[in-house]
């Protein structure tokens, strides 16, 4: 062994805190505040509702438009906090949409223009979604906090579709198949110890839906659309009110 290393080991010796040759580990000291404890039951429900009706209504295009909308949708959900801000549970949402079209007018220019009477069109849609969720609070605060929310759901649904009236009504029957995979991230904000005021958009997804269609009775065709969402959707936006037991 050389003097030259020899020299170096008494050095290293001598420090004797830091072995010769190894690398001090490095530690970032994050803080970790528990926002939600292990064992808490969370549950809760959301509910949207909204109707509209239009007489002789204009807007840009669309002419003389008159009719009514409604739409109904529930969303009941429970959860179970198996770990420390880490917790997984289930969701239930139906929705029932309902569309009335007396008469509506698309004026595109002067010479061309298409007219729509007497449209009907009821649809109901169901879905069971597993959720898995991870808190975060924010700073030290045990009142607002952040979560990520993993969804995966399975449903489907079913819709009628009639136009005319009397004797020429012509109409078709759909079924429908969907699944979804989403991450919806979100913020809480406790009101108490008890109940929390919660808002999630969607912002990625895969979705797939296959549709089968009968018209009149007669005719018969299926309908494949598959999808990826890498932006935020503005539309699935919820708020809601849940329960910390």
């Amino acid at each position: 062994m050389s003097r030259f290393l020899k020299y170096i080991l008494l050095l290293c010796a001598a420090l004797g805190t830091i072995p010769c040759g190894a690398q001090e580990e490095f530690k970032r000291d994050l803080e970790s505040v528990v926002f939600v404890p292990k064992g808490q039951w969370v549950t809760g429900v959301s509910v949207n509702y909204s109707q509209t009706n239009q007489n002789d209504y204009q807007f840009f295009i669309l002419e003389n438009l008159s009719g009514d909308t409604y739409s109904f949708k529930v969303a009941p959900m429970l959860l179970y906090v198996f770990k420390d801000d880490m917790g997984a549970g289930g969701k239930f949402v139906y929705s029932r949409n309902l569309t009335k079209l007396e008469q509506g007018d698309i004026v595109l220019d002067s010479e061309t223009s298409y007219s729509v009477e007497n449209l009907y069109r009821l649809s109901h849609n169901y879905s069971v979604m597993g959720i898995y969720r991870n808190y975060f609070s924010l700073g030290r605060s045990k009142r607002f906090g952040f979560f990520n929310e993993v969804q995966l759901e399975l449903g489907g649904g079913q819709s009628k579709l009639m136009k005319g009236k009397s004797t020429e009504i012509t109409g078709a029957y759909e079924t429908n198949f969907h699944m979804n995979v989403g991450l919806a991230p979100g913020i809480v904000i406790f009101l108490n110890n008890y109940s929390a005021l919660e808002v999630n958009v969607g912002v990625l997804g895969f979705n797939y839906t296959h549709t089968k269609q009968i018209n009149d009775r007669i005719y018969e065709s299926h309908r494949h659309s598959k999808g990826a969402n890498f932006r935020i959707n503005l539309f699935s936006i919820t708020f809601g009110m849940n329960f910390y037991l």
